[in-house]
């Protein structure tokens, strides 16, 4: 019997295994589906990014007042010779360069129900497309603000993408954003008065301390004006916030809504941790773009059972060893004997 192998059953392998992805390991647990059918179709299929919004769409939970979060992570492929998609570049996880396939995500969140979904995504390729992940950013922004019409207010991002281009498009949108500058970047508070310093070399007084204030940042048109924050993250570590919202005017508040950037770390290590989306050692790169679309359905999954069964997604993921447990307790594959 010719069976059809789908991106269902490729899904299905990636939510049920718990240690080897492997195309091999998943031929040797098929029944009439050998390695070279499940390669073709990867090879031959192209799932891409808009797969991802048609099953998220439907469980995604508005709110008119949510956050979109972007952010890149580096897929570890360091010990990979010959994948087409992989590249050396910063890891921010490893302070340093790593070979791997960098992937741009942008996270939705509910900020009433405090719950969150992955809504799409891009592949950093520039070799291929020419496109910086900045470009990938503008360009899932300009999807969800005039193609997938979900709500949201304020966006929020990592020092890397807090660039003047990228800033002042979303102030075009209306949209109120959020973001750590680096210590070296040149700013004025003094508006024309003086020189433009690095913001670690800043005066603040307590007020400003405690309420934030207005600057101007080099390069950017002489009538926008951010205001900037002063906040303190640890002993050792002071993050400068800015954002669009002049009419903001307390340290605390905007600390608290820079914790909420910290979902899209929670997705990268749940995706990395559950789905084996780094685990693909195929070459080519549509094998590799069609296992990450794959990888990035099955985290919809697990969420979606997540939240409507109150479980964290890592039970989730782990009662199917202890299904498998109970199964093998009642009736043994392998019977015990003892002499």
């Amino acid at each position: 019997m010719n069976m059809k192998f789908t991106k269902l059953d490729y899904c299905q392998y990636l939510l049920s295994s718990q240690i080897n992805y492997t195309i091999t390991n998943l031929a040797e647990h098929l029944e009439s589906i050998s390695h070279d059918k499940i390669n073709y179709y990867l090879k031959t299929e192209k799932l891409t990014p808009r797969l991802l919004w048609d099953n998220v769409k439907d469980v995604v939970e508005p709110d008119d007042n949510g956050y979109i979060i972007f952010d890149d992570s580096i897929l570890d492929k360091r010990y990979s010779e010959e994948i087409e998609i992989v590249r050396r570049q910063y890891s921010g996880n490893e302070h340093g360069v790593l070979k791997g396939i960098g992937v741009v995500s942008c996270v939705y969140v509910n900020p009433t129900l405090q719950r969150f979904w992955v809504i799409d995504y891009r592949i950093f390729n520039p070799d291929v497309d020419g496109k910086t992940k900045i470009d990938h950013v503008k360009d899932m922004l300009q999807s969800l603000v005039y193609h997938k019409l979900l709500p949201f207010d304020t966006v929020l991002m990592d020092t890397w993408y807090a660039v003047h281009s990228l800033m002042l498009y979303i102030d075009s949108l209306d949209k109120i954003y959020y973001c750590p500058l680096k210590d070296n970047r040149l700013v004025d508070d003094t508006f024309g008065q003086a020189k433009y310093k690095r913001i670690e070399l800043l005066e603040w007084s307590p007020e400003e301390l405690e309420c934030g204030k207005i600057i101007k940042i080099k390069g950017f048109p002489a009538q926008k004006k951010v205001k900037l924050f002063r906040v303190t993250v640890s002993t050792n570590r002071t993050d400068y916030i800015a954002t669009n919202d002049l009419s903001q005017s307390s340290t605390d508040v905007v600390q608290e809504v820079c914790k909420i950037r910290w979902k899209i770390e929670e997705f990268h290590r749940e995706i990395k941790q559950l789905t084996g989306i780094e685990s693909c050692q195929c070459r080519k790169a549509r094998l590799q773009r069609n296992h990450i679309a794959c990888a990035m359905l099955v985290w919809v999954r697990l969420k979606n059972l997540a939240y409507t069964t109150g479980q964290t997604i890592y039970q989730i993921k782990h009662n199917l060893l202890s299904n498998y447990l109970i199964q093998q307790l009642k009736r043994p594959s392998i019977l015990m004997c003892l002499v």
